[in-house]
């Protein structure tokens, strides 16, 4: 008798296998089909008209998509090549075989509709919530009713497009000037006789569509304001990261409650985060219902106006200026001349120690969630372009990421 057990791939079933017995019950697949199977999808469904053939039910497609980014999968093609292969993609298919072109469209379509199911799988912060949609049972029954302290963070995602594709006024001139010389180069070549008939009005008449072109760039890039200017991606900016170096792309930014759950989310074109701390405390009230009790933050969002708004607002703050935030992490004493009185305070608190546990914090809560969405799930490069396309995957990371972070404290 021989000691190997039997093999034949091409056996057939008698039976189909049941999904749950050959995965296990707590497989995330089963676990984001009963989240999407709790949310209201109405806003997906509405964005599209009666009119038309027959389409993919929108819990099929986002099902599948949270599933794919909850794995780092981010590619249409990728996720189209799994419907096939993975069983677990194949269940929240439902055996359907769904091309990428089908996907991707759907990602592209639905930004107001993904947001709202971002902001329906945060559990309630107040009873009279003006949400439209049902919120999740379960995450009330986890202690995370209560939002108390958030620490908020930005960081560059370097956007789907080269860095060499770039329009300047000085390059678009140059070009310009270049182009015109070559016209005139081999006009006077097609009018020799000896010049290949044909061949050569043609490739002139390429080059003054390019020129013809050229003041329509030039109009878009002084439209922008800037001085540089993406030919792939108009939306995309060039930002400075550590180091100095300087990447082509958009500024991703998340408010993280102390569960480690993302309670706002949102990817903007600002090269510097002063201007984004109000903005991403009014994200946290408008998808909880309800402001945070305090928000960790660090130097590169602060301004005296947003110690003064946060004040205003009753929100207690942690916001070190830049020689602060020098002093808290190296421990050396820091100058510099402080004039407004709330900046005053804010030096006064974070120096003391129940201000530096606090301040502490900032760290382990929020640097993490980066850590995991880019290193991960890939949120590194964008996939798709423009501000819409943009937004959209990164509101699928951050529920997909909320997600799972909610599987993991179900199981725990």
């Amino acid at each position: 008798m021989s000691r190997f057990r039997l093999y034949s791939p091409e056996q057939a079933y008698l039976l189909p296998p049941s999904v749950r017995d050959e995965l296990g019950e707590d497989h995330l697949c089963f676990f984001v089909r009963s989240v999407v199977e709790r949310l209201d999808l109405s806003v997906f469904q509405q964005s599209y008209s009666a009119e038309g053939g027959e389409l993919y039910a929108p819990e099929l497609m986002l099902g599948v998509w949270l599933y794919a980014y909850a794995l780092g999968i981010t590619s249409a093609r990728q996720v189209e090549r799994r419907m096939v292969e993975d069983l677990a993609f194949r269940y929240l298919g439902a055996g359907e075989r769904v091309d990428n072109w089908a996907l991707s469209a759907f990602r592209r379509r639905h930004g107001r509709a993904l947001n709202d199911a971002f902001t329906q799988v945060l559990p309630p912060q107040r009873q009279k919530t003006r949400r439209r949609g049902p919120r999740l049972e379960w995450a009330k029954g986890m202690g995370m009713v209560k939002l108390g302290r958030v620490a908020i963070d930005s960081t560059r995602v370097q956007a789907n497009a080269s860095r060499d594709r770039v329009d300047t006024e000085q390059a678009l001139r140059d070009t310009r000037a270049r182009l015109r010389r070559q016209v005139r180069s081999w006009q006077k070549a097609a009018d020799r006789d000896d010049a290949e008939p044909g061949g050569l009005e043609v490739a002139i008449g390429e080059l003054n569509q390019a020129l013809d072109e050229l003041p329509r760039r030039l109009e878009r890039l002084h439209k922008s304001g800037l001085k540089k200017l993406s030919r792939t991606d108009e939306d995309a900016r060039f930002m400075r990261q550590r180091g100095g170096k300087f990447v082509l792309g958009y500024t991703g930014e998340i408010a993280v409650s102390d569960d480690h759950l993302i309670v706002a989310q949102r990817v903007t074109q600002n090269v510097t985060d002063n201007d984004s701390l109000q903005p991403m405390l009014n994200e946290v009230e408008q998808r909880c219902g309800a402001p945070p009790g305090a928000a960790l933050a660090d130097s590169g969002f602060f301004s005296v106006s947003n110690l003064e708004q946060m004040e205003q607002q009753n929100v207690d703050g942690y916001v070190p200026d830049s020689n602060l935030a020098c002093e808290l992490n190296l421990g050396r004493r820091c100058g510099g001349t402080v004039r407004a009185a709330a900046h005053r305070r804010m030096r006064a608190k974070l120096r003391s120690p129940a201000g530096q546990a606090a301040y502490a914090r900032r760290k382990a809560v929020v640097e993490p969630v980066f850590g995991v969405l880019k290193q991960q799930r890939g949120i590194r490069q964008f996939r798709t372009r423009g501000m819409n396309g943009v937004n959209n995957e990164f509101t699928l990371a951050t529920l997909a990421y909320n997600i799972t972070r909610l599987h993991t404290m179900r199981a725990a």
